[in-house]
């Protein structure tokens, strides 16, 4: 019976990887047929639905401890909400194989993060973070840059900004201690997040719209919203008990990995030097870091 534990836990840990990896070409598919913010409204109601129905299967929902609100309400708010939102607005002007990459920076900024917070920092870390700027430099391609196109410089900034966002998230995460499980929070996480997507679309977006009548939108929100989005998240509480942190967090490097890959199969999208190069440098620095975290 020991033995088959680390089994499932590879496995749990491959399907993460794949659900989420395939999620970036397929949310691209969904914005063919949406507005940025109102899809990611959408498929957070939908991940929020399904969250409260897997719980109560469970038996296992239960209403929040008043010590766990910070959390559920930090999460809603910074990796749901402004991740969401931030990634889908990025990736309207980016390719999702890049996108993907830019967006799971998150790691690199988690570093400066904990150095404001007073965690003690090693000289690796400091080394990673810059390699991974060197990356998001040649992903960018400043010499090549139209610097006169708005759209792309914002679909950067706003992809950057949902890396940032979470990573505040995840030093909140490690620092808070858990009544609930961060399973059994989730559906409260996901609830913070539908609202604040649903006031933020119809201020943001107006004029935004959901093309009900395509079957690319219900494609893309079945899958993200209802499937991958909340089975890739249980399954990740799932490795994080069975694995060691640093074992699940390099393993997750493959998402944009498969990513990129992906969209190449369902996107045409083109592998290019620059996005290669740029790629190996981030998940490098990347990795760099998780070891020297995991240190601590």
């Amino acid at each position: 019976m020991t033995r088959q534990i680390p089994r499932i836990a590879w496995l749990q840990l491959a399907a993460n990887v794949i659900l989420f990896g395939l999620s970036w070409p397929i949310i691209k598919i969904g914005l063919e047929a949406s507005t940025p913010l109102w899809f990611a409204a959408a498929r957070a109601t939908l991940s929020a639905t399904t969250a409260f129905v897997l719980l109560a299967c469970l038996g296992r929902l239960a209403w929040p401890h008043r010590a766990d609100w910070p959390i559920v309400l930090s999460v809603g708010a910074l990796q749901l909400s402004c991740f969401f939102a931030f990634s889908n607005l990025g990736m309207q002007s980016l390719p999702a194989g890049r996108s993907s990459v830019f967006a799971y920076t998150a790691m690199l900024w988690v570093v400066p993060l904990s150095l404001m917070v007073g965690e003690k920092v090693g000289w690796r870390a400091v080394a990673g973070v810059l390699l991974g700027l060197a990356g998001i430099v040649v992903l960018v391609e400043p010499l090549r840059f139209d610097w006169n196109d708005r759209a792309i410089i914002w679909g950067h900034v706003w992809l950057l900004l949902a890396g940032f966002t979470w990573a505040i998230a995840i030093v909140h995460i490690r620092r808070h201690r858990w009544k609930l499980t961060p399973l059994d929070a989730l559906p409260w996480q996901m609830s913070v997040a539908t609202v604040l997507l649903w006031v933020l679309a119809l201020i943001a977006e107006p004029a935004g719209h959901l093309e009900l009548d395509r079957k690319e939108l219900w494609m893309s929100l079945l899958y993200i919203g209802a499937f991958a989005g909340p089975i890739a998240t249980w399954a990740a509480v799932s490795v994080g008990r069975a694995l060691p942190p640093v074992v699940g967090s390099m393993g997750m490097l493959g998402v944009p990995l498969l990513s990129i890959a992906s969209s190449v199969v369902l996107l045409g999208e083109t592998i290019t030097a620059p996005l290669a190069i740029g790629t190996a440098l981030v998940i490098a620095g990347i990795a760099i870091v998780i070891l020297d975290r995991s240190r601590d």
